[in-house]
């Protein structure tokens, strides 16, 4: 049996050891490196590609500098084959994300990232038409590059680099060559994620925009279109990297689910944020009210509906409120809508804080089942990619049995396709939609 290895506190560098010789005949790390247990080597080989720091064995580093890591690590198992190249970051939970089976170097590893780049942004040109402007350009892991984003919005691009070992000039300018190559930007802006950046141990980007240069104009607002509306976009606000563009194609599908179920209907969008839901729903129902416990994205959503108010045949309001204390006293008060969307952020970060957010879906879609007229439409949604289909399914369930309602399930609904999901990388299926009509 293998031995277990004791979690590395927060902060603590991994311990170093030389290597065991390994089977003779084999591909072998050079004398820097990363050695890991047989669990995470069995992951990688099944096509997952990250290694925590409780797996990890050893790390050699090629240069004892803790200012400045090593940023990509040759990894083996624990007989001393080599599974490929990594991107190491020192202080993170994920210390490995695998970017080669190879061995590679420095500059083998900047053209494979141009390369992925490029191939990413060609495989979403066609999400691009006159009705939509705005998507994600590369998604992570899912288009092979660990902790890289790119999003689009209309002519400004903002870029992510969420992991310590993307931290440099050179990732910077290969990225900004790709994508002025591909989508010709008006401007490109680094935006930093501060939670991740916290668990990175990353220093806060350049403030100046990517693209162009500093002593050129660029641009830091613009509006973009998704779906035929217009939304206002400010790169230096909002959540994310300030839209969800994942949700493009599930705004679209409850439009036409409402137009079905719920025409000339009173429409509630719980958890609205910047409007994206309750201004589709406005184009066919007749009153829609968005909640929210934001006051600056509830300003951005009344700037949305201004720009998008000749295409809206609802009255619109919005109201500032907690989500959960609102529908509680709405419930109880026995108002009821033609439909509802719950749309709540993240709720569990975390496996272990899995219980209670199901605790709190199961609370939310209560509320809002008692709410519903007989035939109305629910959609509810998680963005916890800790939670699964299984496990939201059975909170609705729950809280319809609780409510004395059935509830027919119409679909089951995931991300946009710029959000790709890939089957080896299970933390790429993260947003789950439910569509249901409520007896």
């Amino acid at each position: 049996m293998a031995k277990a290895h004791k979690r590395r506190p927060p902060g603590e560098p991994v311990k170093t050891r030389p290597l065991s010789p390994p089977p003779e005949g084999s591909a072998v790390i050079p004398v820097s490196g990363a050695v890991i247990n047989r669990r995470a080597a069995e992951r990688l080989r099944s096509g997952h590609l990250w290694v925590y720091v409780s797996d990890v064995v050893s790390i050699t580093p090629r240069e004892a500098n803790a200012a400045h890591p090593q940023a990509l690590l040759p990894v083996a198992d624990a007989r001393g084959i080599l599974l490929g190249t990594a991107l190491y970051s020192p202080s993170s939970q994920i210390a490995l994300r695998m970017v080669s089976p190879h061995a590679i170097d420095d500059a083998e590893w900047l053209e494979l990232l141009s390369q992925r780049l490029h191939r990413a942004i060609v495989q979403r040109k066609s999400l691009l038409d006159e009705d939509n402007d705005a998507c994600r350009l590369c998604f992570s892991e899912a288009d092979q590059l660990p902790g890289l984003v790119a999003d689009k919005y209309a002519g400004l691009i903002i870029l992510q680099l969420l992991t310590k070992g993307l931290d440099s000039d050179a990732v910077r300018e290969a990225c900004v060559r790709v994508l002025r190559d591909e989508v010709s930007p008006a401007a490109i802006l680094e935006r930093p994620d501060p939670r991740i950046r916290e668990l990175e141990g990353l220093a806060n980007p350049p403030a100046a925009p990517l693209w162009p240069p500093a002593h050129q104009q660029g641009l830091a607002t613009t509006q973009f279109r998704l779906n035929g509306l217009d939304f206002h976009y400010d790169a230096n606000a909002g959540q994310k990297t300030g839209a969800f563009l994942d949700q493009r194609m599930n705004y679209a599908a409850a439009r036409e689910w409402a137009r079905k179920l719920a025409p000339d209907g009173r429409v509630l969008d719980v958890f609205c944020y910047q409007g994206g839901f309750a201004l589709h729903l406005a184009q066919v129902c007749r009153a829609v009210t968005g909640v929210d416990a934001s006051r600056a994205s509830l300003e951005v959503a009344e700037r949305n509906l201004a720009n998008n108010r000749d295409r809206l045949a609802a009255e619109v309001d919005w109201l500032e409120a907690d989500a959960f204390e609102l529908l509680r006293d709405w419930s109880d008060a026995g108002k009821v809508f033609d439909a509802i969307v719950l749309d709540p952020p993240a709720f569990a970060k975390t496996r272990r804080a899995v219980e209670g957010a199901l605790r709190g879906y199961k609370e939310l879609n209560l509320r809002a089942l008692r709410m519903l007229r007989p035939g109305g439409l629910l959609i509810t949604c998680s963005c916890s990619h800790h939670v699964e289909w299984s496990d939201l399914e059975a909170a609705v369930a729950s809280a319809a049995a609780d409510a004395s309602r059935r509830v027919r399930l119409l679909e089951r609904r995931g991300a946009a396709p710029d959000h790709p999901v890939v089957l080896n990388l299970p933390e790429t299926e993260y947003l789950k939609c439910l569509v249901l009509e409520v007896d």
